[in-house]
């Protein structure tokens, strides 16, 4: 996602430190502390204009969430909405994603979100993938030992390449949809600005994984 500078994002996040960290290496294994009631913390990584993050947080108040940006324009207007809600459960964060690890404790989180990741079709950009090995590294040192990865993807392509990878990576899957919003899984689906516009184009992916094998 890209979009034209708004010059004034950078004095609106400047005035709304309430809502958003800017300084995210200095909250290592004290994120609770950004919340009115310490709970289970779900982080989005890659928020975009936060429609997604915003509703979850306000179907589950008994939940933390971070969303993650690193685009200074585009956080500003998640931070927009941010600000209008009002929870006591929502926080933005401006960094990059790609270091979740360096900024969140050993087992701090419960949930990690992709949703429509950019796939970075070319095959020498795999690395880049959100659902690369590397990146799964870094979400099984943050994520608890019961926690999942929640990924949504309306490109097949990156889609198939994720299945992969979770599978030789070891994890373990409990929903795999080839269409989502046709399935019994769309009831409880929170969709994205992205997903809400592009949706009627073509089948929507989701998988839910695990690093260590669900107890029943």
């Amino acid at each position: 996602m890209r979009v034209r500078n708004k010059p004034w994002a950078d004095g609106y996040i400047k005035d709304n430190q309430k809502y958003i960290v800017t300084d995210p290496e200095n909250w290592i294994g004290k994120w609770s502390q950004r919340f009115e009631k310490e709970q289970p913390i779900h982080i989005e990584i890659g928020t975009g204009k936060g429609q997604f993050i915003v509703e979850m947080a306000k179907k589950h108040p008994e939940v933390n969430f971070l969303g993650i940006e690193i685009q200074k324009t585009v956080i500003a207007i998640a931070l927009k909405k941010v600000v209008e809600a009002d929870l006591p459960n929502l926080q933005l964060v401006h960094t990059d994603g790609a270091g979740v690890d360096t900024f969140f404790g050993k087992h701090e989180i419960d949930t990690v979100y992709l949703n429509f990741s950019d796939p970075w079709p070319k095959k020498r950009h795999a690395k880049r993938r959100l659902t690369s090995p590397t990146f799964l590294d870094s979400y099984k040192t943050i994520l608890k030992e019961d926690a999942p990865v929640v990924f949504k993807t309306d490109n097949r392509g990156l889609f198939e390449y994720s299945v992969i990878t979770f599978n030789n990576y070891g994890m373990y899957f409990d929903l795999l949809s080839l269409d989502l919003h046709n399935s019994e899984y769309m009831e409880d689906n929170v969709e994205t600005e992205y997903e809400h516009k592009f949706s009627s184009k073509g089948p929507i992916y989701k998988i839910v994984a695990y690093f260590n094998k669900k107890e029943d």
